[in-house]
C-alpha cells in the first residue's frame, strides 16, 4: 500500500479521540503511569528493593509487600536470609526512603504447611527438595498475588533475574539477559495466568547494574549481601531441621553397593542425595563411589561407580506447561535437570494428568527425584515438571537385578 493511499495523516490525528494513539507505557498497559498500580514484593534484599525504586521513579502506583514466612526472632542472627526479622525492617526502611506504602502480610502457617512440611517429608521420601520453587508457586505466586488483585492492583512486580516477553499467543517466560543472575529455573511452575499478572524489570540488567541503581537511589540495602541459604534452614544444616520436624529421619541404616552388599553404616537416609560423592563415609574402594539411589523403606544407601548413575528417562509429575500443547511425537527441548546444570537435548512426551517423560538424547548423571526438570527452547522456558524417578533404556544386567 503506498503512503498516499492513507490520506492525510495529519488531518486525522487531529480530530481522531487521544485514546486511540495512546501509548502503552513500559508495563504494557494503555493507561497513564500513575494510573496504573503495581504492588512488588519487597524481600528486603537489593533485587526487590531496586525493583520498588525503579518504578516508583517512573511514576507508577506503587505499593510494597514483605512475606513474614517463618518464626523470624530464631533467624535474626543470620544475615542474609530471606524474610527474617531484619529483612522486614531492611525492606520497611527502603519503603520510608522511597516514600510508598508497605505492608508485612503474616503468611506464617501457610508458609509451613506448604513449603516446610513439604521440604521434610520429601527428605523422607529419598528426595532432594527445592523450598524456594515450592514457595513461588503456593505462597508468592498465588497468595500474593491474590493480595495483590484484592488491593486493586494491575500487575504484581518481584526482583527475579527471568523476562516476561509478550509473544504472539500470550506472555511468555524467557531467561534473564545476565545468564549468571538467571533464575528461570526456579520459576518454571508460573502458570499461564500469573505469568499474565507478573511483571519482572530487572530480567534486562546485570546484577553490577542494579547494585549501582540501589546506590543512586540512596537505598541502605545497597551493598547488603546476596542470600545464600534457604531462609528457615539456620547455617545451611538441612538434616537439623528436618530431624527437628521428622524425628525419625535420622534413624540408621546400611550403605551397601549394587549387589546389596553392606559396606558401612549411616546415621539417617536425610544426609545423602543421589550423585554425592564426598562424604559418603566408605572407604577402600578401588574406584571412587557415588550414591547410586535412596530406598526410604528399607533405610538403605545404594552406591556404585559413577556409570552406575547413567540415566536416559525421566518421569514427571505435576507438568506446568507454557507453550503450544505437546503432539504424540512430543517435542525436542533442552531441559535442565538441576538448577546449576548446563541444559541439555532430550524429548518430551506427556502422557496427560500433568504426567510427562523425557527421553534424553545422551545419559545424565545423578539426576534426583524431588528435583525439577525445566525445558527450555531457546531462551524461552517452555514448561517443566517434578521429577519422580528415572530408569535407564538400555540397563547392565548386574543393575537390573538390584533396581
Amino acid at each position: 500500500m503506498h503512503r498516499a493511499s492513507l490520506g492525510p495523516v495529519p488531518a486525522l490525528r487531529r480530530h481522531a479521540p487521544a485514546a486511540i494513539f495512546r501509548v502503552m507505557n513500559t508495563l504494557g498497559f494503555d493507561r497513564d503511569r500513575g494510573q496504573t498500580r503495581v504492588v512488588v514484593a519487597m524481600s528486603g534484599g537489593v533485587d526487590s528493593s531496586v525493583t520498588a525504586a525503579l518504578l516508583h521513579a517512573e511514576g507508577y502506583d506503587v505499593i510494597g509487600i514483605t512475606l513474614q514466612l517463618y518464626d523470624h526472632g530464631a533467624a535474626l542472627a543470620k544475615k542474609g536470609a530471606c524474610c527474617a526479622g531484619q529483612d522486614i525492617h531492611d525492606a520497611r526502611r527502603v519503603a520510608e526512603t522511597l516514600g510508598i506504602p508497605h505492608y508485612v502480610l503474616d503468611y506464617e502457617s501457610r508458609f509451613r504447611e506448604s513449603v516446610i512440611e513439604d521440604f521434610a517429608d520429601s527428605y523422607l521420601r529419598g528426595e532432594t527438595p527445592i523450598p524456594c520453587v515450592r514457595c513461588n508457586q503456593s505462597v508468592k505466586f498465588k497468595d500474593l498475588l491474590t493480595t495483590a488483585r484484592d488491593l486493586g492492583a494491575d500487575c504484581l512486580a518481584t526482583g527475579h533475574y527471568v523476562r516476561r516477553v509478550k509473544g504472539p499467543a500470550g506472555a511468555e517466560l524467557h531467561v534473564a539477559r545476565d545468564p549468571e543472575r538467571d533464575q528461570s529455573y526456579f520459576l518454571f511452575a508460573t502458570t499461564p495466568d500469573q505469568l499474565d499478572f507478573l511483571r519482572f524489570p530487572l530480567g534486562d540488567l546485570p546484577k553490577s547494574e542494579v547494585r549501582s541503581l540501589a546506590e543512586r537511589f540512596g537505598l541502605a540495602v545497597a551493598a547488603k549481601p546476596d542470600s545464600q541459604d534457604i531462609c528457615f534452614v539456620p547455617n545451611g544444616s538441612y538434616a537439623r531441621v528436618v530431624e527437628k520436624l521428622r524425628p525419625g529421619a535420622v534413624d540408621p541404616g546400611e550403605i551397601v553397593d549394587l549387589s546389596g552388599r553392606v559396606l558401612a553404616t549411616h546415621d539417617g537416609i536425610i544426609g545423602f542425595t543421589v550423585g554425592q560423592r564426598r562424604g559418603i563415609g566408605v572407604g577402600g574402594s578401588a574406584q571412587p563411589l557415588y550414591v547410586v539411589r535412596l530406598e526410604p523403606e528399607t533405610r538403605r544407601v545404594v552406591v556404585g561407580p559413577r556409570e552406575a548413575l547413567a540415566r536416559d528417562r525421566v518421569y514427571l509429575h505435576d507438568l506446568n506447561w507454557l507453550a503450544e500443547p505437546l503432539s504424540r511425537k512430543g517435542r525436542l527441548v533442552q531441559v535442565k535437570l538441576r538448577s546449576a546444570q548446563q541444559p541439555v537435548e532430550a524429548r518430551i512426551f506427556t502422557h496427560g494428568q500433568g504426567q510427562a517423560e523425557l527421553h534424553l538424547t545422551e545419559p545424565g548423571y545423578g539426576i534426583s527425584p524431588g528435583q525439577a526438570a525445566v525445558c527450555y527452547d531457546g531462551s524461552r522456558i517452555l514448561g517443566g515438571g517434578w521429577i519422580t524417578r528415572t530408569d535407564r533404556s538400555q540397563l547392565p544386567a548386574e543393575e537390573r537385578l538390584s533396581a
